[in-house]
């Protein structure tokens, strides 16, 4: 399956399966970013990330948590 930046809630099972220990209320915004691109199966243009995409992530990450 492709990922792109619109796939928030999946982005974020990939994020919570790929990175178990990590408390993402905690995770910068450059961190977040670098990990999402580095996801396997994640195709999408690297620049479109923004602060308002990486925040949805992050939201969904949490409540995943």
């Amino acid at each position: 399956m492709k990922l792109k930046w619109t796939d928030t809630q999946e982005i974020a099972i990939a994020l919570a399966e790929a990175h178990p220990d990590v408390d993402p209320r905690y995770v910068r915004f450059v961190d977040l970013h670098n990990w999402v691109v580095g996801l396997p199966g994640f195709d999408d243009d690297h620049k479109r990330g923004g602060e308002k995409v990486l925040e949805a992530i992050q939201a969904a990450w949490i409540d995943e948590a």
